[in-house]
This record gives C-alpha cells, structure tokens and sequence, in this order.
C-alpha cells in the first residue's frame, strides 16, 4: 500500500510539474484585437485627433465588412465602441515599423492615404469616415501602368499631359495608343453622364465621360467607338469594356489613340487642348496614383 502510494504520489507530483512546465513554455499571446494600440499595430481612432474607441491591427484587412457580428469593429471605451469601422475612422495611428495604406475602396483601390511608421494624423477630408481595407508595406508594383490597364493589354503614352511638342496649345489629358479595334476599358467606377458616338475622320469627335461622386472627378475619353449598349445614367466598373479604339476626330487611322482626361467637378465634356494656350486642368497624376495607377 505505502509503495502505491509512492507512485500515486510521484505521478501526482509529475503531472503538476508537466502542467506546470506546459503553461510556462506557453508563449505570450502576440497583440491582439484588444482596444490598446501596442507596438507592431495599425490603429483607428473614431474621432479625430486620436480620440475615442480605438481598433486595432496587426495586418493588412481587405474589407472590414458593415455588419455586426462579421465587421471589424471599436473596441476600447469611449465614443465610437462596438461601431463597424468601415467608413466611421477619423484618425490612426501607424504604431508599426511598416507603412501601412488606408484605401477608399475595399480590396486595395482606390484614393488612399499613406502612414509612415510611428505616423499620428487625422483622415485626410477623402477618407474620413470613408475608409474600407488597409495594407502593410503597400508596395509600388500594385500600381498598374495606366498604358496596359487601359486595354487589358500592352499599350503606350503617345502624349503626355501638357506635353504638346508639335502642336500648338496645351494638351489636357493623356493619350495612350494601341491600334484601331483595341478593346478599352474604364480605369474607374462611375456613371456615365455623356455619350457622343462621333465616326472617324477629324470632324468626327467621341466623348465618353465617366462621373465618380465621391471625389467629384470625371474620367472623359476622346477618339475611342463606344460600345453601342453604352448608356447615359448607366453604371460602370473600372475593368469594364466601354469601347474599342478608333480615330473619331483624328485626321487619320494612323494617328489613332485615346485621349484619357481627369477634370474636377461633374463634366460631360473635355476641355480644348489643339490651339488653346490656357491649361484647365490640374496635373493628374495624383488622381492617377490614387487609383492605384502610374503613368506610363
């Protein structure tokens, strides 16, 4: 019996010491969705100038989602706790040693605004309350050349904005190049709120512009065929085919292109480039790089 009791004893001990010897070797939980902006972590303050409910993060997030109990949400005290964060942050705070990228759209598009590590600031006037995914060390690659993105297919800038050489006045947008027939697509979502359809030859001028409301900017394209069920008021998607290439206001099927212009405020037509010495429109390529593109 004293012998049983030897090894039930020891056995007791060394299970105490194993589940003593486990919770030791249990390593500290990394930070976590906690309200407490720790190191390593990309935060979200409700209200401007880092105040109220705090979220927090340790990666990049494509969608925050809108709905509870699926959304990414706020988590400390104050005002703001347990509200979705999707379009409701005011400030952040880059409490890592990476740059981190808030977008206007959800999946990585759209405007954005970089924080630089150990950056404080508020939302600039765009993404306040209107932030849908963040990225860590967002990288430049993600930005695709406006010339390929433009048809799906490798293309090139024949005339840069303002870069007018032979040609009297000063050029309002970009052209890019393929050959007649090219599919070409929208670079953004929007609205279309003007159709020309136009026919070839220099007195023949196409329009198409695209509206997008959140940023008070039209996208208007020049020279191009539209698709025949493109409509006013129709909604489209940036990807989406809205015509082929062609010389609709072009003096010759050589010199085809499409001219690609970004205007401030809701336009239905681009502004006269050939014999105007006046430049309308601001450099686009911030806008451009907002939309996750480079120019070339």
């Amino acid at each position: 019996m004293r012998t049983l009791t030897r090894i039930l004893s020891a056995a007791t001990a060394a299970m105490a010491l194993g589940g003593t010897a486990l919770a030791t070797a249990a390593p500290a939980s990394a930070a976590d969705r906690d309200g407490i902006c720790q190191t390593g972590e990309f935060c979200y303050y409700f209200n401007s100038n880092n105040q109220g409910s705090v979220s927090d993060f340790t990666g990049s997030v494509a969608d925050y989602s809108t709905t509870q109990p699926t959304c990414y949400d706020f988590k400390s005290t104050g005002a703001g706790k347990g509200k979705c964060i999707k379009n409701s942050a005011a400030s952040a705070w880059n409490n890592s040693t990476k740059t981190v990228r808030v977008y206007f759209n959800s999946g990585y598009t759209g405007t954005y605004q970089d924080f630089a590590p150990g950056a404080k600031a508020n939302l600039n006037s765009t993404l306040k309350n209107q932030n849908a995914s963040h990225q860590f060390s967002p990288s430049s690659s993600t930005r695709s050349a406006m010339s390929f993105s433009l048809y799906k297919a490798t293309g090139r800038i024949t005339c840069g904005f303002d870069g007018y050489t032979s040609t009297a006045g000063r050029h309002e947008g970009i052209d890019i190049a393929r050959g007649v027939g090219s599919n070409v697509t929208s670079l953004v979502t929007g609205q279309i709120i003007n159709v020309v359809r136009g026919s070839t030859g220099r007195a023949g001028l196409s329009t198409i512009a695209i509206y997008l409301a959140a940023s008070n900017k039209t996208v208007i394209y020049l020279h191009s065929a539209p698709l025949s069920s493109l409509r006013v008021g129709q909604q489209v998607k940036r990807g989406q085919v809205i015509a082929t290439e062609s010389w609709h206001g072009v003096s010759s099927r050589g010199s085809a292109h499409t001219h690609v212009e970004m205007r401030p405020g809701r336009q239905t037509r681009a502004s006269k480039s050939v014999g105007d010495s006046h430049l309308d429109n601001p450099n686009p390529t911030s806008f451009w790089t907002s939309q996750g593109y480079s120019i070339r």
